[in-house]
């Protein structure tokens, strides 16, 4: 898929200790820049969250504490992670309510004066719930792979 840049986008997803923004840390972090010519550089780091991860999280994403018991913590890399990301618009899924948030906290937390209010903010599941149809005949295809016959009926909708 051809992007039309102006400047490069960053991708990104966080894996971590929970979805508390306040109070869970970043475990795992993997950022793909790609820049105006297509050209792609991937940088993904494992993170010491100096905590505990909850092993109900540990089975979600497969990281537990022996896993990143020996990697940096986010103070250790955090300047690399700005510096890779400077003047770069930022995207991801979900990443407006979790990602973007939970990485601010992160920067905060550890004394990174970095504002990431000043990247442009490409969230693809809000792009994904604007272009997918949302309707009751959508919802039927998805959820029964069945065409839905005479909508708007109450016996139909219902059944």
């Amino acid at each position: 898929m051809q992007l039309h840049l102006k400047k490069p986008i960053v991708f990104f997803d966080l894996e971590t200790t929970g979805t508390n923004i306040a109070k869970d840390r970043i475990v795992e972090i993997s950022l793909c820049k790609v820049h105006p010519d297509g050209k792609e550089e991937t940088k993904t780091y494992r993170v010491n969250p100096e905590m505990s991860i909850p092993i109900e999280v540990s089975e979600i994403h497969g990281i537990y504490d022996g896993d990143v018991e020996d990697f940096p913590t986010f103070k250790e890399i955090g300047k690399e992670v700005v510096s890779f990301i400077t003047g770069c618009d930022l995207g991801g899924y979900n990443s407006n309510r979790f990602d973007v948030p939970l990485l601010a906290e992160e920067l905060l937390r550890v004394g990174i004066d970095h504002d990431i209010k000043r990247h442009r903010l490409v969230d693809v599941q809000v792009i994904f719930h604007t272009m997918e149809k949302r309707t009751l005949e959508a919802a039927y295809k998805f959820y029964c792979d069945k065409e839905l016959k005479d909508a708007h009926s109450a016996e139909a909708d219902t059944l």
